[in-house]
């Protein structure tokens, strides 16, 4: 492998336009060009070379932007514009950016945002195991024994999920912080207990805090939260 390339899905994805597996489905697709032919999966990309998607030539990879949204519930983490309730045109960036994960349409709270793709599979990696904190109303009383099993571990999607932190806050609110990312993995795991979630905020991702910033707005991460970042993510 020559050190001088960089593969096709990565290079696509550093130009700010998706993450690597949206890149990968592009080049499935054939909508991939490389120096006038049709790209596929494994190709790299050296100095020089012309990478044009869609018919349109990659621009030089714009200034990295990834900022903090507090979600309100209704809008749904996805960059499809087909749909009315997409966080993207909620949002209305300047620049091209898409979500980091996802919060599902009826939670709200923190979610980033961003136009590198690399940072996408970096945060989303499963073996970084990054924490993500939240704060749960149920429908009904908290006891010990639910705190002792969402803790240890629930029987969802034909896994048990990871050992946890759960705090009670009050009889009907939980505070829990999880490093894995399965789908409604909250929703399932009260609902397996016999609890149904009345509300879900998450509240911190990783080191960064929702703190005071209001429903439906969004700020720039600050240097001292991007130099952390890039301490961790080792980039």
């Amino acid at each position: 492998m020559n050190d001088d390339s960089i593969s096709l899905n990565k290079y696509i994805s550093s130009k700010g336009l998706c993450s690597r597996r949206e890149a990968d489905r592009w080049i499935e697709e054939g909508k991939v060009i490389l120096n006038g032919k049709v790209a596929k999966k494994g190709n790299r990309v050296f100095d020089g070379d012309s990478v044009s998607i869609k018919g349109k030539k990659l621009k030089p990879k714009p200034k990295r932007v990834i900022i903090a949204f507090n979600k309100p519930e209704g809008v749904t983490c996805t960059t499809d514009r087909q749909d009315p309730s997409n966080i993207i045109d909620f949002i209305r960036f300047k620049e091209r950016i898409f979500p980091i994960g996802r919060l599902d349409k009826a939670s709200t709270g923190l979610i980033f945002l961003t136009n590198d793709g690399d940072v996408v599979n970096k945060i989303l990696r499963k073996e970084n195991r990054n924490q993500k904190e939240y704060v749960v109303v149920v429908n009904k009383a908290i006891n010990d024994d639910f705190i002792y099993k969402m803790s240890n571990g629930v029987s969802i999607l034909g896994t048990i999920t990871d050992k946890c932190k759960v705090s009670k806050i009050t009889r009907y609110k939980f505070k829990i912080v999880l490093t894995q990312g399965l789908n409604r993995q909250i929703r399932r795991m009260c609902e397996k207990l016999g609890y149904k979630v009345t509300n879900l905020k998450r509240t911190r991702i990783m080191h960064v805090h929702l703190g005071k910033l209001p429903k439906g707005q969004w700020r720039k991460l600050s240097h001292k939260e991007l130099e952390v970042l890039g301490d961790r993510l080792g980039s």
